[in-house]
């Protein structure tokens, strides 16, 4: 029974099967605290409709905008589960710098928790979704063409220990 489910999510998240709509669910997962990696999602739709490179920037961002700003509430919420009064100087960093520190909520591994925090911190929502947007956008952007002007060759030499053959 594991296993038959297991196929099906496989499936499910079949890009070429299901194009867009798994692009947004796992960049939406992937900005949520869960550990997964959006880009080959993206990067392997663009690499299939390089004329739809703008419609999947754009499905990926507002699909991790939307964890992000699930991360936010997620965070306002542990306000009060969590030491509501705990401070430290990071915080007051946060804090201070505002809204805009949401603009790196695009980077690895601290990315996701600063949405978090700035619900924790209860910073205006909407302009902490705004620099959430923006930073976003500029990283798939970026790392969508990046990796599409690497040459096919470099990818097949790459992959070619994983091929039958």
């Amino acid at each position: 029974m594991f296993n038959a489910l297991l196929q099906s999510a496989i499936g499910w998240f079949s890009l070429p099967a299901n194009g867009l709509s798994t692009v947004f669910a796992v960049s939406f997962v992937s900005a949520t605290l869960l550990p997964i990696g959006s880009e080959p999602a993206v990067f392997g739709y663009a690499k299939l409709h390089p004329d739809q490179y703008w419609i999947v920037v754009g499905v990926a961002t507002i699909g991790n905008t939307l964890g992000g700003m699930l991360d936010y509430w997620m965070g306002r919420g542990a306000k009060y589960a969590i030491a509501k009064d705990r401070q430290t100087r990071y915080l007051k960093w946060f804090e201070r710098l505002g809204p805009k520190a949401l603009f790196f909520s695009f980077l690895p591994v601290v990315g996701d928790p600063l949405c978090a925090v700035a619900g924790w911190l209860r910073l205006p929502f909407w302009r902490s979704s705004a620099w959430m947007l923006v930073g976003k956008f500029v990283r798939y952007c970026l790392m969508t063409a990046l990796l599409l002007w690497v040459p096919d060759g470099w990818w097949m030499r790459l992959f070619s220990p994983f091929t039958a053959g």
